[in-house]
């Protein structure tokens, strides 16, 4: 191909190069120069012309297309048209975009010429969404190319497979303070992940979380016509020798895989008993968001098999957590729709007590290395990734105030700090501003957490994988910041009295998350003048 600028006078049959518009007739790139078109480039004052004239041995961009896609046009495609040296792959049925990503970049790296774009492999697609275009990026391309292309491709490197109509179990298991409505909600988001990939749910068992009566209600599952077996523990998996997958062993299973490399999705477990495959869920198994149990859903329901190695190959691709996908596929509208933002943290701290057993001082105010105790746990918190802190103040509200002043905080006054704990909690709360999505509730008579502490907490902060409540322990005893999402705000304004909301950390056991820390300081508190003299105050 003569690509270069042309007089006119040797410009018949030339492609032109770029669109142009003359006397309110526009000559379009790509067009085949006829003698009529070339008078009206003349008359318009031209007299040279930037095209590509065809040589022998050459394929025009558009058959060039054409071939390629039908090369690759695996099972359950249909070419499209070939128009400007593109033709698209479209999906005839809905299904699943099996993509082959190794011989697909063989392929582009045939020639420059010559592009393959697909979607990721994997992907849920529809019956008419285009799946893969081939685009010839020149106006034609050497005979000898497009048959070096022709030869690396083939129909099995691009496909779509339909989902197969299977039929899978599912168990719960149950542990004291699991809310009823939990199980529920987990089975019901279950039948809708399942029903969303054409299948449907068969049976379902709610058992004990304890290896024998899960080991019996697994054995009883396999006894079923199953395709696949889910099981969904009241605690997290977080090791071959937990609950479940022991539960597995003990019935006649074996583990395949423990853990992905995906997020929501990492404490996946898979499994068998005999050929039924067998899935540990996530946490996240009990949102119906994109995680990833849906990865893997997606796969068997279209018949690929999954080994230990397609697991551990998930991670390119695998960060899900900003996504704003579901496991069905998506209206039109809500592909435009925004992902979800950073959870955002606050803090509040509370400062409002009397300090009835330091016998006449506010503690609060008492120093440590020179400094107020609130007012070092108040930059703590701001020194952390909390991304707004609130200070609740009562009890000689103006004297607090003044050693805070200069922190740029948000300052809550609490007149009603004599009638307990409960009130300057509720006063902090209505004090976030709306898109708050967790608050942290520090308490300003513990002066050695750190910054490093506070943000250990917010980082395990996650309710999509079951982790709502937040609490730091040492040795497994419980501390003292705890950290509660937004759903919780409405139980917490209704505590009354001198107590904060800690019952309700056993009510919700399902949501609690616990970080171990190294360090006493999430269980030291300043409450007598003696426990001044017995801290060591912590590097900052």
């Amino acid at each position: 191909m003569i690509f270069s600028e042309f007089d006119l006078d040797d410009a018949e049959g030339v492609l032109l190069a770029h669109s142009l518009r003359l006397e309110g007739r526009k000559l379009a790139k790509g067009k085949k120069l006829t003698v009529d078109d070339l008078a009206l480039l003349a008359a318009s004052g031209l007299r040279k012309i930037t095209g590509a004239k065809l040589e022998e041995g050459d394929v025009g961009e558009h058959d060039a297309a054409l071939a390629l896609a039908d090369r690759l046009m695996g099972v359950n495609l249909e070419c499209g048209p070939a128009l400007t040296g593109r033709c698209n792959l479209i999906a005839v049925q809905a299904g699943l975009a099996v993509i082959d990503a190794e011989k697909l970049s063989r392929l582009n790296r045939v020639d420059e010429a010559v592009t393959v774009a697909s979607l990721s492999p994997f992907e849920v697609v529809e019956a008419g969404q285009i799946v893969a275009t081939v685009k010839i990026i020149p106006f034609a391309i050497q005979k000898s190319v497009l048959d070096t292309c022709l030869a690396v491709g083939n129909p099995s490197i691009i496909r779509v497979l339909p989902f197969l109509p299977m039929r899978a179990g599912v168990i719960a298991t149950q542990l004291p303070g699991l809310p009823e409505a939990v199980v529920r909600s987990t089975f019901e988001v279950s039948r809708l992940r399942i029903e969303a990939l054409g299948g449907q749910v068969a049976d379902e068992i709610q058992v004990p979380h304890e290896v024998g009566a899960l080991s019996r209600a697994i054995r009883k599952m396999a006894e079923s016509d199953l395709d696949l077996l889910l099981i969904s523990g009241a605690s997290a998996t977080l090791d071959r020798r937990d609950v479940v997958p022991s539960a597995l062993i003990h019935a006649g299973g074996a583990i395949d895989h423990f853990g992905m490399p995906v997020d929501p999705g990492n404490l996946l477990l898979l499994g068998r008993l005999g050929k039924l495959p067998v899935i540990d869920m996530p946490g996240c198994g009990r949102s119906a968001r994109l995680n990833g149990l849906d990865l893997l859903l997606r796969r068997f329901f279209a018949g690929v098999p999954v080994t230990a190695d397609d697991v551990m190959n998930m991670g390119a691709g695998g960060l899900l957590k900003d996504l704003g996908c579901r496991p069905m596929p998506r209206r039109v509208e809500d592909a435009f729709a925004p992902a979800p933002r950073t959870p955002r943290v606050a803090a509040i701290v509370l400062a409002a007590g009397r300090s009835l057993r330091m016998k006449g001082s506010n503690k609060l105010l008492a120093r440590l290395e020179g400094e107020a105790m609130v007012r070092r746990v108040v930059k703590s918190a701001q020194a952390s990734k909390a991304q707004h802190v609130v200070v609740v103040t009562g009890h000689q509200e103006d004297e607090v105030r003044a050693v805070l002043q200069d922190l740029g905080v948000s300052l809550v006054s609490n007149p009603r700090f004599a009638e307990g704990l409960s009130t300057s909690l509720k006063a902090g709360l209505h004090a976030l501003p709306r898109d708050i999505d967790a608050a942290l509730i520090l308490l300003g008579d513990m002066p050695l957490v750190t910054p490093w502490q506070i943000d250990r907490l917010i980082g395990a902060f996650d309710p999509e994988e079951g982790r709502a409540i937040i609490v730091p322990t040492l040795k497994g005893k419980r501390g003292n910041p705890i950290l509660w999402a937004k759903r919780f705000f409405a139980q917490m304004l209704g505590v009354e009295g001198d107590v904060g909301a800690r019952h309700l950390v056993g009510e919700n056991m399902n949501q609690v998350f616990e970080v171990e820390m190294d360090d006493e300081a999430v269980l030291t508190d300043i409450d007598k003048p003696e426990d001044l003299g017995a801290i060591v105050p912590s590097p900052r």
